[in-house]
Order: structure tokens, then C-alpha cells, then sequence
């Protein structure tokens, strides 16, 4: 999840905090953004979106009979939307008022939007007969990948708050959990800006890399999005790889990363009391409380699980000539929430923060990330080889 927003922070002792780490519900929001420059970068946004929709129909049609033509046939919307994102991002910053227009590039917000619908289009029978291996995964593809990052950025000598983040990030599910991270141990917003660039740095690659080489490696539906929600770090990146993949494996991908997420607030609290405990003993500061798990919690699983459960329902009482126009309403719905927030990706990056990170912080999300993908392709296919829709 790619939105840089603001940290909940474990409860602290009221001692004055230096005004370079994050605490507060209101960190690190810098300024107050300007309300006319807001509403500008929401039009520019539904602009992008907008013309993204255009070319996902016009491409193919142009170029039909033509070479490319076989391709563009099986270029999805998210290609088309991070791809136009980062090209407006390159004009609106030479331009000076990208950072003016940031307030309406609502990754988060969007993705999660978009997620919630996407569980009115999943029959709640999919997800509880995947709620098992799911959770399998989630616990042990967590736990190695976290270990594994800790151990190597403790071997190359960062920060322990830095590399909770980058532990967290790796591990879950990308800036959310870095957000959740920083708030838990105090980190520095310098230390999130630049875990977030990562992650996004390593993230929309995998976009492409992973449709393309579960196809080669000839995985099935439930293995591809397995391995997809598994792997790539942020929910956006799933989404738009799981699309590309197939509405059967953007499911699995679904469900797996939203099982990760859940996790998210017992990571968090667990962070909080290492940190507490043992890393700043003598700090002062006040014991974590459980209330943390749930300010970590992230919201939108529940409304995902909400929404599979009433679209089960009402497709199962209501006459298929009613519930079908209903649920596709839902899903042209999901269509545009994450189309938005798949250009809101690109909007959003920023290349700055990385300049200051060095190659050690790179280093480590890179190997982890080698072993998130090796771990994660391991537990994929043993969980879910068997696994039939």
C-alpha cells in the first residue's frame, strides 16, 4: 500500500520528541495543502483515469492486424495506468506543482476503496475454503522473510529502527507496514520516506515479472495468485499483477495479501514491546497497550469480508437478472477506484528521498526480496497446488 500517510504511533510518555521522528496522528504531515491545488490534482487524477480507459479500448482496436496488435490484446488496464502515472509525474514535477497536488494522489485510500468492492465480485465460500492455507502462508512467509531481513540489515549495520521498517515492509505488506513500523518504534521520517521508495521501487516490477514468469514456469490459477499476493509488497502492486494474471488468481492474490495485512497490528505491537522492553529501556518511555492492534488493524480487511458476505447473500436470494447488473456495478466500480490508484502510484513516487538512502538500506530490501520470492514460490505451491474454485 504506497500512500505516505500519517503514523499511528505507540502511546509515549508526554517527554518532548525531536521534530525529525515520527509520533502523533498528525506526523509527518509537513504543510497544509492549498484547497484549489487539491482540486486541481483531483481533476488531473480522474483526467488520467479517464484517459487510461480510452486507451484500453483503442489500443487493441488500432492496432489490430498488426504485430503489436497481439500484444495489446492482453495489455490490462494497471499497465496502462502506472505507465501514464509516471509520466505525469515527470511533467507536473518539471512544471513545480506535483508536490501542490499531492493531497489527491489517495493510493491508499483508492486501493483499499477498490478492494472492499473487489469482495462483492468473491463468493465468501472462495475465501473460507482459502482461509486455511492463507493464513498458513501468511504466518510462515512473514516470519522467514522478517528474521531473514533483521539478521542481514543487522549484519551491514543499520539502525534497528530502520531495519524494523524495512523488516515490516519486506515482510507485509509494504508502505502500510512500514507506516505502522514507524509509529510502533519511533522511527525517523526520513527513515519511512525512503522505505517507502523502495518498496515501490521493487514493486512494479514485480507487477510484470510475476505474471510472466508464473506463466512460464506453468503455475496454476491458485498458485500464480498465491505466489503474486504473497510477494509483491503493496496491496496496489498485487492488485494490478493478480488483474494481469487472471480474475482467478487476483482473488487468491486477494485473499492472501489481505490475510498478511491482518497481521499487520500483531506485528506492530510485537515491534512496539521489542523496543520498549530492550532496544530503549532507559528512554522512559510508557509500556505498549494492546489498543495499538487495533489503531494497527487495517480497517479495510473487515470491510473486504463484509462485502464477499452480502454480495454471497444477496446473490443468492435476489433473482440473477437483478444481482448480476448489481454485482458488475461493484466490479466497473473496483475498475475505477483502482485505476485511479494505480496512476496515484506513479504520481506519487519520488526518486529524493533514495538519493539520501545509500546502497546498504538497497541492498537488504533487494535480498530480501530475492528470498521473499524464493520462500514465497515454495509455500504457493505446496499450500495450494490442490486448490480448485
Amino acid at each position: 500500500m504506497t500512500e505516505h500517510k500519517p503514523v499511528t504511533a505507540t502511546p509515549q510518555a508526554p517527554a518532548a520528541q525531536p521534530e525529525d521522528q515520527i509520533h502523533g496522528q498528525d506526523a509527518p504531515a509537513m504543510t497544509r495543502a492549498h484547497p484549489l491545488w487539491t482540486i486541481a490534482g483531483v481533476i488531473v487524477l480522474l483526467g488520467l483515469a479517464a484517459l487510461v480507459h480510452w486507451l484500453t479500448v483503442w489500443v487493441p482496436q488500432a492496432t489490430k492486424g498488426t504485430g503489436f496488435g497481439k500484444v495489446a490484446k492482453s495489455i490490462e488496464f494497471p499497465i496502462y495506468a502506472i505507465i501514464i502515472g509516471f509520466g505525469a509525474n515527470a511533467l507536473l514535477s518539471a512544471l513545480g506543482v506535483r508536490k501542490k497536488m499531492s493531497a489527491a494522489f489517495r493510493t491508499e485510500f483508492l486501493i483499499k476503496t477498490g478492494l472492499v468492492l473487489l469482495g462483492a465480485s468473491i463468493n465468501f465460500a472462495v475465501i473460507a475454503k482459502a482461509a486455511l492455507p492463507a493464513v498458513a502462508q501468511a504466518l510462515l512467509l512473514i516470519s522467514a522473510v522478517f528474521m531473514f531481513t533483521w539478521w542481514f540489515a543487522g549484519l551491514l549495520g543499520l539502525d534497528d529502527k530502520l531495519r524494523a521498517l524495512l523488516s515490516s515492509a519486506v515482510s507485509i505488506c509494504g508502505v502500510s507496514a512500514a507506516v505502522a513500523a514507524a509509529g510502533a518504534v519511533q522511527a525517523k521520517k526520513e527513515q519511512l520516506a525512503y522505505t517507502a521508495s523502495l518498496v515501490i521501487v521493487f514493486a512494479v516490477p514485480m507487477i510484470f515479472f510475476l505474471p510472466w514468469a508464473a506463466g512460464l514456469l506453468g503455475l496454476s490459477p491458485a498458485v500464480t495468485g498465491a505466489w503474486i499476493g504473497g510477494n509483491i509488497d503493496t496491496t496496489a502492486a498485487v492488485t494490478a499483477a493478480g488483474t494481469m494474471a487472471g480474475e482467478q488468481p487476483l482473488q487468491i492474490a486477494t485473499i492472501v495479501k489481505v490475510t498478511q495485512n491482518a497481521l499487520l497490528g500483531v506485528v506492530a505491537v510485537l515491534l512496539s514491546m521489542y523496543f520498549t522492553f530492550k532496544v530503549e529501556r532507559q528512554a522512559g518511555n510508557s509500556r505498549p497497550k494492546l489498543i495499538t492492534l487495533w489503531h494497527s488493524f487495517p480497517k479495510f480487511v473487515l470491510g473486504f469480508l463484509i462485502a464477499s458476505v452480502v454480495a454471497t447473500i444477496f446473490s443468492s436470494v435476489v433473482d440473477p437478472a437483478v444481482a448480476k447488473p448489481a454485482i458488475g456495478v461493484a466490479n466497473d466500480l473496483r475498475t475505477w477506484f483502482l485505476t485511479l490508484a494505480f496512476v496515484s502510484i506513479g504520481l506519487e513516487f519520488s526518486f529524493g528521498s533514495l538519493k539520501e538512502a545509500g546502497w546498504k538500506p538497497v541492498a537488504v530490501f533487494g535480498a530480501a526480496t530475492v528470498v521473499n520470492l524464493a520462500v514465497g514460490l515454495l509455500l504457493a505451491s505446496v499450500l495450494w497446488s490442490g486448490f480448485t474454485f
